[in-house]
């Protein structure tokens, strides 16, 4: 990276700063001692997805519960960058809050690479059992050693495998295919022990790359699928289902220890009320998002997942290498 280049990114992060201050002035709201302040918010989908209304909810409570006092201003469509650029943001009190993928926080956090393994949960009600409970308490409080404070988990549905080639039912239909995956080497790794070629690039390349071969496909849920259009590009989605990796919502430690602690704990009880209205929505847009790719003409199929399971042995053996990773991988499979 050029000297000009790192003089150029620090100036726009410094600009975006100047930004959030002012944005967080004090403004008379009822009283003199009364602030209003307005949390940016970011996430790399469009307007009216699941977790961007999800925030938006969280702000409704917010404003609420304060007479207007707190707010939420929601940034879709990845306006402030693509996740692995938020997340930096975010730590550095740029932006206030993000909703992001586990993946990027792997190399972070070493906690978020369990839930991100293939193939750990039984079940999106098996999932919800775990990052409802205790265990999903214990990994959002790990976000706090890196200038994050976990707010909340929310759905990602079932990643499944689409590409413009051909339907995958076994191990040999994955040869030789390049599949886009998130900047994570727990998702590199495993496409990798499928017999597939990974290919690491931000969401919003993706289109195109399907388009123009740079890749065959990628992985992700319905949604993702059909609001990215990705469908038009790649037309076999192959249910393998080999992650339901939860998404988290975070807010960074610099601005949320800021607040007064009773602050705090709305902000906590709002991101935990949003869940429900995330899951409720989330539910919805997956039956129609999987009806509308499938009237496109899209061909779904089923996976051998006992092979694929059996596959991706290797990469638990690379990643979850330690006593502690290896107990919090066993808890989450003993959740009933």
């Amino acid at each position: 990276m050029t000297r000009r280049t790192l003089r150029s990114r620090a100036l726009k992060l410094m600009a975006s700063a100047a930004l959030v201050a002012l944005a967080a002035v004090a403004v008379p709201a009822g009283g003199a001692q009364a602030q209003q302040v307005t949390f940016r918010s970011a996430d790399i989908h469009p307007d009216g997805y699941p977790t961007v209304e999800a925030v938006k909810y969280m702000g409704e409570i917010l404003a609420r519960e304060t007479d207007g006092r707190l707010g939420i201003k929601m940034f879709s469509s990845a306006q402030l960058g693509d996740e692995k650029d938020t997340i930096q943001q975010t730590q550095f009190g740029v932006i206030d809050m993000n909703r992001i993928n586990l993946a990027p926080l792997n190399g972070l956090i070493p906690e978020t690479r369990v839930p991100s393994m293939p193939f750990l949960f039984r079940s999106v009600d098996h999932m919800h059992a775990v990052v409802d409970g205790p265990i999903g308490d214990e990994i959002l409080k790990t976000f706090d050693s890196q200038g994050l404070v976990g707010l909340a988990f929310y759905d990602s549905g079932a990643r499944s495998f689409y590409n413009s080639k051909r339907p995958i039912r076994t191990l040999d239909d994955m040869k030789g295919l390049k599949i886009r995956v998130i900047q994570s080497e727990v998702f590199i790794d495993t496409i990798k022990a499928l017999g597939g070629s990974a290919t690491p690039m931000p969401s919003g390349e993706v289109y195109s790359a399907i388009q123009t071969g740079v890749v065959d496909g990628a992985e992700n849920n319905w949604p993702t699928y059909q609001s990215q259009r990705h469908f038009e590009q790649a037309r076999f989605y192959s249910l393998s289902q080999h992650s339901m990796s939860p998404e988290v919502l975070v807010m960074s430690k610099r601005v949320f220890d800021k607040q007064t602690p009773e602050d705090q704990a709305l902000i906590r009880r709002a991101a935990k009320e949003s869940v429900a209205r995330m899951r409720e929505l989330w539910q919805a847009r997956e039956k129609t998002a999987e009806a509308e790719v499938l009237a496109a003409g899209v061909q779904a199929n089923e996976v051998d997942k006992a092979v694929f399971e059996k596959a991706v042995e290797p990469v638990y053996a690379k990643h979850i290498t330690d006593a502690k990773l290896k107990d919090l991988v066993e808890r989450i499979r003993a959740v009933k």
